[in-house]
């Protein structure tokens, strides 16, 4: 329950050609607090329910629950959420042992792309591809529970 991993930016949109899925994502916070989040996502056609705490210091590690709920569910929870839902594709590009999640932004966080890759402990290697940018990891303005309040539309670029 413990999750681990890095977060990078992505430098082009060469990823697209690698994924071997994508699905659409629209989620939405009941709680945003920096301590503990808990999210309501729709993938497609399911629905889940998901607690995360208080990231580590260095970003890397945080405790989270996943539960998967009906989309009726989360459709009626997502109206109960704090202002400000997240609309973004996720693409899945595998990469030797591990698995990147790129996430390409719409609407108030349109341009923004970020990849996630998950790992086994803090110091396990893997290979970067070569459309991964800067490490953003542990920076709280990318975390999707800030991207409601400050939307990506609203930073000085």
């Amino acid at each position: 329950m413990i999750e681990i991993e890095r977060k990078f930016l992505v430098n082009s949109d060469a990823f697209k050609t690698e994924a071997y899925m994508s699905y659409s994502i629209k989620q939405g916070f009941l709680n945003s607090d920096k301590a503990r989040t808990v999210r309501v996502r729709l993938k497609n056609d399911k629905g889940y329910l998901t607690v995360k705490g208080k990231s580590t210091a260095n970003g890397l590690s945080r405790f989270e629950w996943e539960k998967e709920i009906s989309k009726s569910d989360a459709e009626a929870l997502l109206l109960l959420c704090e202002p400000g839902i997240i609309d973004k594709t996720r693409y899945e590009v595998k990469s030797n042992d591990h698995i990147f999640e790129i996430d390409e932004f719409y609407g108030d966080n349109e341009g923004l792309i970020v990849a996630e890759v998950e790992l086994n402990s803090e110091n396990e290697s893997y290979k970067k591809p070569h459309w991964l940018g800067k490490e953003v990891t542990g920076d709280l303005k990318y975390y999707n529970s800030l991207l409601i309040k400050t939307p990506y539309k609203l930073w000085k670029h």
